[in-house]
């Protein structure tokens, strides 16, 4: 009988083993299966992963390994260049193919390429598939075969498509070879930090694949059907939390398709009620981040509006500092930056409110907001971290008129009118009564002494007013258009 050469697996962000093709494929054919990850953050600079990121990715790791010696098998970590590694493994195996999840992060692209070439030198086959997104962004385009640059059109197009392919299951059995090559334990790659300030993580999260698919699962039968009148209240669990799960490729975004139109189907919902839910048109928020990554890979450092290069943002540490650290004196935002200091994640509404006040009421660049986001976001995803600050801050496609600027009283009288949210972040504020919760510079200060509040000692001074930033904001933004004008003169 034929001796079926071993596979390399280069686990990547698909740390799962269901609804893994590489996987899948590798352990079909019948050979020796060698699941490799190779921890090589120079490679992605200045986008390597964050602390709170490293955090997950360990234990995402080690639950990944878990999941592998179950089925027969285990995971090779290495550390180092990739090209190196991968060689040393086929070197050492005797591995003819390796076999890979193709990314959208110019960094991994670039890594891809690399590979691809050294391989190739060696004569040994690498094959990537493009099936960790529901669409492949180089199949959808308008019909001049130009990229979508509007969401609604993308969604549109995207739903005209047929839906994803069914899921595939985790192999019941992942054959090792005779003799495994040696690696690095989880602890020797120093993911985790120290000292410890991962407390507020492990009180909030449980990576990996089993958490993922339980997560989906309590989500669905709990908040699925209220989803749309609940996702924008910060005080309530009203969205699934599946972000870095999705990130971390520990289940993917075809088995929520799947598993919500399985639920829906099951409540005698008809396919355009459950296809076009306001669930699903998030999740495809996330393909079009991914999407227009692909396409125009200089946005994670160059506006993707040109015009926006010349836009005079300011350089202002103090405030910076303040809005990181949840001392704005506004505290919707500052509910929500102590949020994802404690628990490496923001809800959604949240995370627009803080990003305008950092790009219009303090006027600092979307740059800084999004490597403060990368490293203290556990769903820190460059394709959804970049685009979601870009929206902001009006430099995007498709996004937010930069005229449009979220009042941070009003945003937090709406979203959190008892005040419920502030009072579990900012606890200072507890006793505020609920009409002066959003503006405590504001409250008559025999009010704010029976709360126990002083302002400035208990709880900051706004370090701006939000009037004035307001009006300074748009004359910065009509200054760059009438640059615009007279350069188009």
């Amino acid at each position: 009988m034929r001796r079926v050469k071993p596979v390399l697996v280069w686990f990547r962000l698909d740390l799962r083993l269901s609804d893994h093709a590489p996987l899948w494929e590798a352990a079909r054919e019948g050979g020796p299966v060698i699941p490799v990850y190779v921890w090589s953050p120079e490679e992605e600079a200045p986008w390597s992963p964050g602390g709170a990121s490293r955090w997950w990715l360990h234990h995402s790791l080690t639950a990944l390994d878990a999941s592998l010696r179950a089925a027969g098998s285990r995971l090779i970590i290495r550390r180092g260049r990739v090209v190196k590694a991968l060689a040393d493994l086929v070197r050492e195996t005797g591995a003819v193919t390796v076999y890979a999840h193709r990314r959208v992060e110019p960094a991994a692209r670039q890594l891809e390429e690399e590979v691809v070439r050294a391989m190739s030198e060696r004569g040994v086959k690498v094959r990537l598939w493009a099936d960790s997104n529901l669409v492949d962004p180089d199949r959808v385009k308008t019909q001049s075969g130009e990229p979508f640059q509007v969401f609604t059109a993308f969604w549109r197009r995207c739903l005209a498509l047929s839906d994803p392919p069914r899921p595939l299951p985790a192999p019941d059995r992942v054959p090792g070879p005779a003799v495994w090559p040696r690696g690095l334990s989880c602890e020797r790659l120093e993911l985790l930090p120290k000292p410890d300030w991962a407390a507020g993580l492990r009180a909030t999260w449980r990576p990996g694949e089993t958490a993922a698919g339980e997560r989906l699962k309590r989500f669905l039968k709990d908040g699925w059907r209220e989803y749309a009148t609940r996702r924008d209240q910060p005080a309530e669990e009203g969205t699934s939390r599946l972000s870095p799960h999705l990130h971390f490729g520990e289940i993917t975004p075809r088995q929520v398709w799947h598993a919500v139109r399985e639920w829906a189907e099951g409540q005698g919902w008809n396919a355009s009620r459950w296809r076009e839910s306001a669930f699903l048109r998030e999740l495809f928020w996330r393909e079009f981040a991914g999407y227009l990554l692909w396409h125009f890979p200089h946005a994670v450092e160059r506006p993707l509006r040109p015009e926006w290069e010349r836009f005079p943002w300011r350089e202002d540490a103090a405030g910076l500092r303040a809005w990181q650290r949840g001392r704005t004196g506004y505290p919707i935002v500052d509910a929500g930056m102590r949020e994802l200091w404690h628990t490496g994640w923001m809800h959604n509404r949240v995370r627009m409110i803080v990003a305008s006040f950092l790009v219009k009421d303090l006027r600092i660049s979307w740059l800084e907001g999004a490597r403060w986001f990368w490293d203290t976001l556990v769903d820190a995803d460059l394709a959804s971290n970049t685009m979601g600050w870009q929206w902001s801050a009006g430099c995007g496609v498709d996004a937010a008129p930069y005229f449009r600027v979220f009042h941070p009283v009003l945003q937090g009288q709406k979203f959190d009118p008892d005040g419920a949210y502030v009072r579990r972040w900012c606890p200072e504020l507890a006793r505020v009564p609920p009409e002066w919760i959003h503006r405590p510079f504001e409250a008559p200060p025999l009010l704010l002494e029976a709360a126990g509040v002083r302002l400035g000692r208990d709880y900051p001074e706004p370090v701006v007013s939000h009037a004035a930033a307001r009006q300074a904001a748009l004359a910065a933004w009509q200054s760059l258009r009438a640059g615009r004008s007279q350069g188009a003169a």
